[in-house]
C-alpha cells in the first residue's frame, strides 16, 4: 500500500474524507470481497461511502467513522499481504479493533504477539478485551476470563494451550468443566470417562478440532497429552508443567474452586473462565467464581479480564441479545452496575 502524502491526508481528514492507495491490485478483489461485500459491510456499519478507482479507494463520511474505516481497511490489506485470508468475521473484527485503537493510542492490537499459532490456523483477537486476555495469558500463570458467552474466552484459552504445547513450553493440556446437570455424579452415564463428560466439554472439543488435525488430536488424547479431567476427579492432584483450563467456572462451589486453584503446580498455567450471569447451581448457592474473584482481590501476579456484550464475536444479534438481558437485569436491580 502506498502512503498518501501527509499534507493531502490532513486536508482529507479535516473534511471527513480519506484515500487509500494500494500497491498490489491482485489483492483488491480479496480485500473488497465478492461483489464488494466487504466494502458494503463497512459502509453499512460505519455510515461511510467507499469508492474504488483503480488501485485507490476513496473514503467519505463523518471524520471519526472515516478514520475507523481507513485503519480497518489498512489492517485487512496488511493481513492479505501476509497470506492470511479474510472473511466477514475478519472485517467485523478489524472495525472493532480499529475503533479501540483509535480510542486508546497505547493499545497494540495488530502485532504478531497478539495471537496464537496452531497447526491449522493463526488465532488472533477480535476485540480490545480479547487482546487484553491474550496479553494476560502470556504474562500471568493464573488468568480469569469473566463475561458473557460468545466472547471467545474458551476458544482463545484453548489456542493459548495449543500454542504452548506445540512450542514445548508445557507437557500437556488438562481440560475441566463442572458437570452441574449430573450433580457431579457421572457413574450412571454410559461409556468411559471421556464419553461420560463429553457433553459438558463439547465446546472445548470443538475448539480443539478447529486447531489440530483429527489424527493428531486423537493421538494426543490417547496418550494423555491432552487430558479430560472432570472437576469432581481433580481432588488430590498436583498439575505440574501443564496448561489447565476450567470452563463454566461460575458453576463451581467455593470449595470446588479453592480445591481447583490449589492444584496449580510448578511450570503450569491455569485459565479459569465463566459468566457470572449464567449460574446453574441450586438456588441460594454461592458461585465459586464470584467467591474467588472476591477472595483474590488485591493478589499480585494474576490476570483478570472482563468481557461485555461489545466483545461478542458470534452473530451480531447475539451481542444485542446479551445487552438486552443485561439492561433488563440492571433495571431490575435499580442500578447501572454489571458483573
Amino acid at each position: 500500500m502506498t502512503a498518501v502524502p501527509a499534507s493531502i491526508a490532513a486536508d482529507l481528514a479535516a473534511a471527513g474524507r480519506s484515500q487509500l492507495e494500494f500497491d498490489d491490485n491482485l489483492l483488491l478483489p480479496l480485500l473488497y470481497g465478492e461483489r464488494d461485500q466487504h466494502l458494503d459491510r463497512i459502509e453499512r456499519q460505519l455510515g461511510v461511502s467507499l469508492i474504488p478507482r483503480g488501485n485507490r479507494l476513496a473514503i467519505a463520511g463523518p471524520a471519526s467513522a472515516t478514520e475507523v474505516a481507513r485503519l480497518a481497511l489498512s489492517r485487512l490489506y496488511e493481513r492479505l499481504k501476509r497470506h492470511n485470508e479474510i472473511d466477514t468475521a475478519a472485517v467485523d473484527a478489524a472495525m472493532r479493533l480499529a475503533k479501540a485503537e483509535i480510542e486508546d493510542k497505547s493499545l497494540s492490537l495488530w502485532n504478531d504477539d497478539a495471537g496464537f499459532r496452531t497447526r491449522k490456523r493463526r488465532i488472533a483477537p477480535r476485540s480490545a478485551a480479547q487482546a487484553a486476555y491474550v496479553k494476560a495469558m502470556r504474562e500471568h500463570e493464573l488468568v480469569f476470563g469473566v463475561g458473557p458467552a460468545g466472547t471467545g474466552k474458551t476458544y482463545l484459552a484453548v489456542a493459548a494451550a495449543i500454542d504452548l504445547l506445540m512450542a514445548g513450553k508445557v507437557e500437556r493440556i488438562i481440560l475441566s468443566r463442572p458437570a452441574v446437570e449430573a450433580g457431579e455424579r457421572l457413574g450412571f452415564l454410559p461409556g468411559d470417562l471421556r464419553e461420560k463428560v463429553d457433553p459438558y466439554l463439547r465446546p472445548i472439543f470443538d475448539a480443539l478440532n478447529d486447531m489440530l488435525p483429527a489424527d493428531q488430536l486423537a493421538k494426543r488424547l490417547a496418550s494423555g497429552e491432552i487430558e479430560v479431567a472432570p472437576l469432581a476427579f481433580m481432588r488430590g492432584r498436583t498439575l505440574a508443567h501443564a496448561f489447565v483450563i476450567l470452563d463454566e467456572a461460575q458453576n463451581t462451589t467455593p470449595m470446588q474452586m479453592k480445591m481447583f486453584l490449589t492444584r496449580l503446580g510448578e511450570g503450569s498455567r491455569m485459565v479459569i473462565n465463566g459468566d457470572p450471569t449464567q449460574v446453574d447451581l441450586p438456588p441460594n448457592s454461592r458461585s465459586g467464581l464470584a467467591d474467588a474473584l472476591e477472595a483474590l482481590r488485591g493478589v499480585d501476579d494474576l490476570g483478570i479480564v472482563r468481557f461485555t456484550e461489545r466483545d461478542v464475536v458470534r452473530h451480531r444479534l447475539v451481542a444485542r441479545i446479551v445487552g438486552a438481558y443485561e439492561a433488563r437485569d440492571r433495571a431490575a436491580r435499580g442500578d447501572d452496575v454489571t458483573d
